[in-house]
């Protein structure tokens, strides 16, 4: 089989979409040596790190016309390839069915609140290529966000899968003894990952506690200004050798967001043993190995919590290594792979 998978989510320096398209492309070709994957985008892009042989980069818009990228680029290229199905990771498929899709339909937000997403285009795009059956099937990272899209969009159920994603393979504990203590916010800032309330939570401890709060990501346009004060650090986005190292450093990583597809960045920090505090939005993703706390009352009390009581930190640690172990790309990509199977089989080619 060659499958095309759109790499455009591969032109962000960081967040959860490059990390899905990335990680699931890297598992595909390394599960599958028969088969040949092809990242394709009409923007310039990097390929995974240490990508497979089958794993191979794509061709984009060759003259004017293919510029039109998802309504005729696309399908040329396919056809250069000899591509029998095109994967959508980032919520678009091609608009002329001319072969098998998959689309990711990753979270709601876009529909749920006009607040937490800026992309007009993934607004109004994505229902009509839902509603209309443009995508032969659909992949969610959740039940939540699968039973959430048939309601949404009138979706029949066969048509949408939840397949689970995970934590990179090469994120692990390391020792890390940082000078000060530290709770720590990984993700991208934008508006619904409620990161203004964590701040503030933060304060209340820190009333109490001489301990830091560390924030980590990428800045989107539509970020909440975050004023500069003692021991808050903004590290804007780091490269990822240095993720290991934050996570198990923590003292406890935490994740207040309002609303979550899945919550990557959790199995993340779980996957390197941190302690983790997290807002009811991320629980199909950390089950019963998180600290749930809903508001910033909540949140304050269990980041005081693990200031003061090291024996429930170390506790939710084991915990996290337990239930992160129980997810990976592997798995995956075989699941993923089932519904490329199944998306052709229903296709006709």
């Amino acid at each position: 089989m060659r499958v095309a998978i759109e790499a455009a989510s591969l032109t962000l320096s960081s967040g959860g979409l490059a990390r899905y398209t990335a990680e699931l492309s890297l598992a595909l070709a390394r599960l599958h040596p028969e088969d040949e994957f092809f990242l394709i985008s009409d923007q310039p892009f990097q390929m995974p790190t240490a990508a497979p042989p089958n794993l191979k980069r794509g061709g984009g818009p060759r003259n004017l016309m293919e510029r039109r990228w998802w309504l005729w680029g696309i399908a040329s290229e396919l056809n250069r390839i000899g591509a029998n199905l095109i994967h959508g990771p980032d919520f678009a498929v091609p608009y002329i069915p001319r072969k098998a899709s998959v689309l990711t339909l990753h979270d709601l937000s876009p529909w749920l609140n006009p607040e937490w997403q800026s992309a007009e285009r993934v607004r109004h795009r994505t229902p009509l290529l839902l509603e209309l059956g443009l995508a032969t099937m659909i992949v969610t990272p959740s039940e939540a966000v699968r039973k959430q899209a048939i309601d949404r969009f009138g979706l029949r159920p066969d048509r949408i899968v939840a397949v689970p994603e995970a934590a990179a393979p090469w994120l692990a504990p390391v020792a890390a003894l940082p000078a000060t203590p530290y709770f720590l916010f990984v993700g991208t800032i934008e508006p619904r990952k409620n990161t203004l309330a964590l701040i503030e939570a933060w304060r209340q401890v820190r009333r109490h506690a001489q301990i830091d709060l560390w924030i980590v990501g990428r800045l989107r346009e539509d970020a909440p200004l975050i004023s500069p004060e003692p021991g808050l650090r903004l590290l804007g986005e780091v490269p990822d050798a240095r993720l290991a190292e934050l996570y198990s450093g923590a003292l406890a990583f935490v994740y207040p967001s309002l609303y979550e597809g899945f919550g990557l960045p959790v199995l993340e920090a779980m996957k390197c043993g941190a302690c983790v505090i997290g807002s009811p939005a991320v629980a199909e993703a950390a089950g019963e190995a998180a600290v749930y706390a809903a508001t910033t009352t909540e949140l304050a009390q269990a980041m005081r919590r693990a200031a003061d009581e090291p024996e429930w930190v170390a506790g939710w640690r084991e915990k996290s290594l337990a239930r992160a172990a129980q997810f990976t790309w592997d798995r995956t990509a075989r699941e993923t792979y089932d519904i490329y199977l199944e998306a052709r089989a229903r296709f006709g080619n």
